[in-house]
């Protein structure tokens, strides 16, 4: 691999990390704002209170998420990913069809 295609390499990680926190900024942000609008809903009603299920099972999905963008869980994946593609790909390839 000359130097070339490192840098390259480099560059779509960095554009895959940026995207990766692009999509988990926006979850948060609809999170939020659905939180607030469903929790004006549940004041403004004559209801007893149901929106701290909401909080807790999708504010459990966008801890999940937090967790894969910003630990290394991200390399964990596309690691594997490497692997099974490459274990396919040698599969394949011994094929006869």
């Amino acid at each position: 691999m000359d130097q070339r295609e490192v840098i390259d390499e480099r560059v779509r990680d960095a554009k895959r990390h940026v995207s990766a926190l692009k999509g988990f900024y926006s979850h948060l942000i609809v999170f939020a704002f659905v939180m607030l609008l469903l929790l004006a809903v549940n004041i403004l009603t004559v209801t007893p209170w149901w929106v701290q299920w909401v909080f807790l099972g999708w504010g459990t999905g966008v801890i999940a998420h937090a967790l894969f963008v910003f630990s290394n869980m991200t390399a964990f994946v596309r690691d594997w990913e490497a692997r099974q593609i490459k274990a396919y790909l040698a599969k394949r390839s011994g094929d006869s069809s």
